[in-house]
């Protein structure tokens, strides 16, 4: 089943890089109005080693739900955009000073701070963009996904957390504290890819609760074991610095209760995750095998 997944993780990889090149390269054609060093460091910082897992879960239960994937293409771009100029902004000296990631110099790096600053300011903006002009998407669903994301991306959300996560540097929060500032800096986007591919189906309002509960576990599992991979792992595999969270003295599960306790509770919610898809009216092995994926990934 494993290699199933590695199957269709692909397919939807090569879709939604497809889809973002596309898009990107269609700013050549609005010249002289935008700078190319612009649009070539967006690319940069777009257009790389990803692993597209936003992307995945809205297609994947976009699937699920029989909605074409035409309907999906422009949430999923959007919420790739979204998540690519989160990176690019944390890696900056203000943030994580980070000089390394997915297996290339960050944006600041390779262009200046300046450029990376506007680069991610153009990928949020340019994300909604595409999902407001979207042509095969209905009105009533534009709205819903603009909301979705908006929310997830937000003060409620990724950038709430983010504040969070630098308001607690150096300290050690309860681990109801770290679970909120992980569902808002991390599981919120994971949390509302799903709820932005399930959103154009009639089936939708009975599935909320399901998809939230399956988002949430995922995207906390994701976090512990990004936290686990931080002692574990090694800077090549991670394709960014190993031990960095280590060395700003960031709040992390390991930190909190021991590596051993936060494998345990990483499965513990893989385990959620999957009885939460279990309850669903539709089957998809992907999802499950996902779940599975998060626990297992090593970058």
């Amino acid at each position: 089943m494993e290699l199933v997944l590695q199957q269709q993780l692909k397919i939807y990889q090569q879709r939604i890089n497809q889809q973002l090149q596309q898009q990107l390269t269609s700013l050549y054609d609005k010249q002289p109005c935008i700078p190319n060093t612009l649009i070539e460091a967006m690319e940069y910082a777009t257009l790389n080693n990803g692993k597209r897992l936003r992307p995945a879960l809205i297609y994947a239960i976009g699937e699920a739900l029989h909605i074409p994937l035409k309907q999906l293409d422009s949430a999923a771009c959007a919420i790739e955009l979204i998540h690519s100029y989160s990176l690019v902004h944390d890696d900056l000296p203000a943030m994580d000073d980070d000089d390394l990631r997915r297996g290339q110099p960050t944006c600041h790096i390779q262009y200046n701070e300046a450029t990376a600053i506007l680069v991610g300011d153009a990928q949020q903006t340019f994300g909604f963009q595409l999902l407001s002009n979207d042509t095969s998407v209905s009105d009533t669903h534009k709205i819903k996904l603009i909301q979705l994301l908006s929310q997830a991306s937000g003060v409620e959300g990724m950038i709430g957390g983010q504040m969070m996560d630098i308001q607690s540097e150096g300290l050690l929060p309860e681990l109801a504290q770290l679970k909120t500032m992980h569902n808002m800096k991390t599981g919120a986007l994971i949390n509302t890819a799903l709820h932005m591919g399930a959103c154009q189906s009639p089936l939708y309002p009975q599935l909320k609760a399901y998809l939230t509960q399956y988002g949430q576990a995922i995207g906390l599992a994701f976090q512990v074991q990004d936290d686990i991979l931080d002692i574990e792992g090694d800077t090549e595999t991670l394709g960014k610095p190993q031990g960095s969270d280590l060395e700003a003295n960031k709040s992390t599960y390991p930190k909190l209760l021991g590596l051993k306790e936060a494998k345990i509770y990483r499965d513990q919610l893989i385990s959620e995750a999957q009885q939460s898809l279990s309850n669903m009216p539709f089957q998809s092995p992907f999802l499950q095998e996902l779940s599975l994926y998060v626990a297992k990934r090593t970058h």
